[in-house]
């Protein structure tokens, strides 16, 4: 198959407008390009970092194929596939906070097993990649294969190669769910904690660290809720069940609980990133460096 049967069978899949042609041949070929050179024997892990509906997980798919036409066999891992279970996430609820319940920040991820599947990837075997599956808000028993070993590892998430906040931003709440329900810090300086802790070791595996950088919060909030009308108008048109996506008011409240550590990655993470891809307000990227 040649790049260009590829590229066009690929676009309609992902039902990607004509436009994003561009954005492979100005954005996706020069990463490729740029992390093929930093390969190197017993491989590296690439995290690729952006926020709600930045376009990160398209980006991921397209570069593990470019990475592949250059000799290159790549494995592609999320960090919304290491969410705790939803028992162990109840768990934490009750016997920490309860806001703990909800999937996505830190300390809702198995981070062990993150380490486990970033170094097992780039061993010879066959591997069973963890999936999340976020209808039934749980973990799949039984995950994807892998052959390995992998010479790049794509490791992308929202708040993947993020650092902690200082102690004393944590103070004041960002927002009406902080302030509502979180009026004592607690949660936030549980995630804050696990963020320092274990997923510094987690991220401390990049050896490369790219970042789609978003224009503000504010816009991340409505390409989510753009996002989530377009499922709605899908599951209409297919007559499925439309509760299955989000009101307005409900990805607002949903989004909430990442609105503190977005803000933060958009502040601190471009001046150290090794890669930064700006995006405009209709996401169209830009590569920076």
């Amino acid at each position: 198959m040649t790049p260009e049967t590829w590229l066009a069978e690929f676009m309609a899949q992902e039902r990607l407008p004509d436009s994003y042609a561009q954005v492979v041949r100005d954005v996706a070929v020069p990463l490729a390009d740029r992390i093929a050179a930093a390969a190197r024997p017993g491989g590296i892990v690439v995290g690729i970092c952006g926020p709600q509906a930045s376009g990160k997980s398209t980006l991921t798919a397209v570069l593990a194929r470019l990475l592949e036409a250059r000799g290159l066999k790549a494995a592609a891992i999320s960090l919304d596939d290491l969410y705790l279970t939803r028992a162990e996430r109840q768990d934490l609820a009750e016997q920490v906070h309860p806001l703990l319940a909800v999937r996505g920040v830190p300390g809702t991820h198995d981070v062990a097993l993150g380490l486990e599947m970033l170094a097992a990837l780039r061993t010879p075997g066959l591997h069973e990649r963890p999936v999340f599956e976020k209808a039934r808000d749980d973990r799949r028993e039984h995950g994807a294969p892998f052959e390995g070993p992998a010479d790049v590892v794509l490791f992308e998430g929202w708040c993947v190669g993020a650092r902690p906040q200082p102690a004393a931003a944590l103070a004041a709440p960002v927002n009406g769910l902080e302030a509502q329900r979180d009026a004592d810090g607690a949660w936030r300086s549980f995630v804050n904690a696990a963020l320092a802790g274990p997923y510094q070791q987690l991220f401390g595996a990049l050896d490369l660290l790219v970042l789609l950088r978003a224009p503000s919060f504010e816009v991340v909030l409505g390409w989510r809720i753009e996002q989530e009308r377009k499922l709605r108008e899908r599951l209409a048109r297919e007559g499925a069940d439309a509760s299955r996506a989000m009101s307005d008011a409900e990805v607002e409240g949903f989004i909430a609980h990442y609105e503190r550590l977005t803000r933060w990655i958009l502040e601190e993470m471009p001046g150290r990133a090794d890669v930064v891809v700006a995006l405009d307000a209709a996401r169209r990227p830009r590569l920076q460096a």
